[in-house]
């Protein structure tokens, strides 16, 4: 019998990956990185599949996207919103650095993902380390081949390279990375290859600050709706 469910999924308009990860025995479940357009598709899965769903979880404080994290607490009562202690938004739960958040407690193999502080793109950004199935969601600090963005939303080039290498680059070689956003229609990389073939972060750190410093990215199309709408969990108004 399969212990866990994992299932990605892909919004169109920004390109971001939401995770879906479930305990087969408790049906327990949580969801990484919703996004409010595809919150009836990734409800119907939940249900489809028999599932509770216990936590909504963010990577961060999103700029691209608003969040389905309030939509999806009124579908599923009970299910509470995730964020790391740093993000500056509304949240049910807040985790620091270290914390471990579980769900099918009550079966023989329960889910767990630790938490790892990876700050740099935003002051709040969170990766999620799921050790039994060898992978990390990133979020937007590790990308495929790439990273987030540091010029806005108190981004640090020097503060990301610091957590990319110390955080996420730590971790052994094979676990699977699964970020929160990719462009060109990839799905994840691997520690190793992020390690040996991304073409920012194999660079020394004067290197990749550089780099950062030079994309010349355009202001993102949705941040002036998107931020105050996520500081309040995807929903303008009380929670």
């Amino acid at each position: 019998m399969v212990k866990h469910i994992l299932r990605q999924l892909f919004e169109n308009q920004s390109s971001t990956y939401t995770y879906l990860l479930a305990d087969s025995t408790t049906k327990e479940a949580l969801i990484i990185d919703p996004v409010i357009d595809t919150v009836e598709r990734d409800a119907k899965l939940i249900q489809q599949l028999g599932l509770n769903l216990r936590y909504a979880v963010n990577t961060h404080v999103h700029a691209d996207h608003i969040t389905g994290s309030g939509k999806l607490k009124a579908l599923f009562p009970g299910c509470q919103s995730v964020l790391s202690n740093l993000s500056g938004a509304n949240a049910d739960i807040y985790l620091k650095d270290g914390e471990f958040i579980k769900i099918g407690e009550s079966g023989k193999t329960p889910l767990v993902l630790e938490c790892r502080t990876t700050p740099g793109h935003t002051n709040g950004c969170m990766s999620f380390v799921w050790h039994d199935y060898g992978a990390v969601f990133t979020g937007d600090a590790l990308l495929i081949r790439g990273c987030g963005r540091t010029d806005f939303q108190q981004g640090s080039a020097d503060i990301l390279f610091t957590s990319v290498h110390s955080k996420l680059f730590s971790l052994p070689d094979h676990y699977l990375v699964y970020p929160a956003h990719d462009y060109t229609g990839q799905t994840c990389s691997s520690i190793l290859e992020e390690k040996t073939l991304n073409p920012r972060l194999t660079k020394s750190r004067e290197e990749f600050i550089q780099i950062m410093a030079n994309l010349n990215l355009s202001y993102p199309k949705q941040i002036d709706k998107a931020l105050p709408a996520n500081l309040l969990c995807g929903l303008q108004g009380d929670l």
